[in-house]
């Protein structure tokens, strides 16, 4: 009896320490549950606020906006272009194109004139490729160049003349670049013919204080300088 006993315990006693042994190695294994402290870690965004899309140094996903063209790149009425027509079947020699009144170039094959006024040479090309292909060729390249551009001075300057058009000018420049105005001239009501058939007036004189009144001249104008009619004319 005694015997059955001192098992009996010692079978108690080892179901005791197991259970604890349990115990203890889950209480061990168990990981916190805390968020991490780290500064580092990254938070998940705000409802509604943008996500990062691109990766860190890389640019803008937006493309940058084409500069504006200049004025003093168009193409004019009265302008002259050469074209080359490159990569077809038969070796076309360059042609030289007056822009007319309408706008238009004529070209060889074409039953409908090509609108060249308003357009920078490189629009052109790209007019002038669409008119040919593919209805004519399959492929081809085009080539357009402007050819020597000029505007004009007359009436009472020191030097009337044709002048090249090299770049962006205005009224009062043209006429320095003229000579000047001579003694007789009529500076308050200075003529712009534009070349596409628009008459403008400048006053010279409110344009030599006031520069925002001087009148832009572009390729193929004519700046024309009244004489007075009296002596009190100015």
């Amino acid at each position: 009896m005694i015997r059955m006993s001192i098992g009996n315990g010692a079978r108690q006693l080892g179901i005791v320490c197991g259970l604890l042994a349990v115990a203890l190695f889950a209480a061990g294994c168990r990981t916190p549950t805390s968020q991490s402290s780290d500064p580092g870690a990254s938070a998940a965004p705000a409802p509604g606020a943008p996500q990062a899309t691109a990766a860190a140094g890389s640019g803008p996903s937006t493309a940058t906006p084409a500069a504006p063209k200049s004025t003093s790149d168009l193409l004019r009425i009265g302008d002259s272009v050469n074209v080359t027509l490159l990569d077809l079947p038969q070796p076309q020699s360059p042609m030289d194109v007056t822009i007319k009144e309408d706008g238009s170039i004529t070209l060889p094959l074409l039953t409908n004139q090509v609108q060249a006024a308003g357009k920078t040479t490189g629009e052109l090309e790209k007019a002038i490729w669409q008119s040919y292909v593919p209805r004519y060729y399959t492929h081809m390249t085009v080539i357009v160049k402007a050819q020597g551009q000029y505007y004009s001075v007359k009436g009472e300057v020191k030097s009337p003349n044709r002048y090249p058009y090299t770049s962006a000018t205005t009224v009062l420049k043209a006429i320095a670049a003229a000579g000047d105005f001579t003694d007789f001239a009529r500076k308050t009501t200075v003529k712009v013919f534009r070349s596409d058939g628009r008459i403008e007036t400048e006053d010279c004189r409110k344009a030599l204080k006031k520069p925002s009144l001087d009148l832009p001249v572009y390729p193929g104008d004519l700046i024309n300088v009244e004489r007075r009619t009296a002596p009190w004319q100015k």
